[in-house]
């Protein structure tokens, strides 16, 4: 019992000494890094699979150099590489030096088709 009040008195004692805003960025950073891995652990939308963009490009790797399909496949490897790829190069219209331009154009195009599944 005595170490329990020992205790609550050192946390007093920290929260009244200590900045606020420390205190509260601390906080903050806490609970979004808890919501996060809550919301991730939680979700019940209706998701891409990562492959399904690779899969729709097949009948058109005839275009796309070995580097390129290599690319591709990093790309594809999962649902937030799909995402970042997409708001980087097709959304900012972002040139890819690994891409030709054609390419980077159908690659966009079909993730455009499935948008809303990121």
């Amino acid at each position: 019992m005595k170490k329990l009040l020992i205790l609550i008195v050192a946390g007093a004692l920290f929260l009244h000494f200590n900045p606020q805003p420390d205190v509260e960025a601390w906080y903050q950073q806490q609970k979004a890094m808890v919501m996060e891995v809550f919301s991730k652990g939680t979700d019940t939308k209706v998701r891409l699979k990562a492959t399904k963009i690779y899969d729709d490009l097949q009948p058109q790797f005839y275009s796309f150099s070995p580097d390129e399909l290599t690319y591709l496949q990093q790309i594809t490897a999962n649902r937030e590489a799909i995402k970042s790829f997409y708001e980087d190069y097709c959304q900012n219209h972002q040139d890819n030096p690994k891409l030709h331009p054609s390419n980077l154009t159908k690659i966009c195009k079909t993730v455009y088709n499935y948008e809303a599944f990121l």
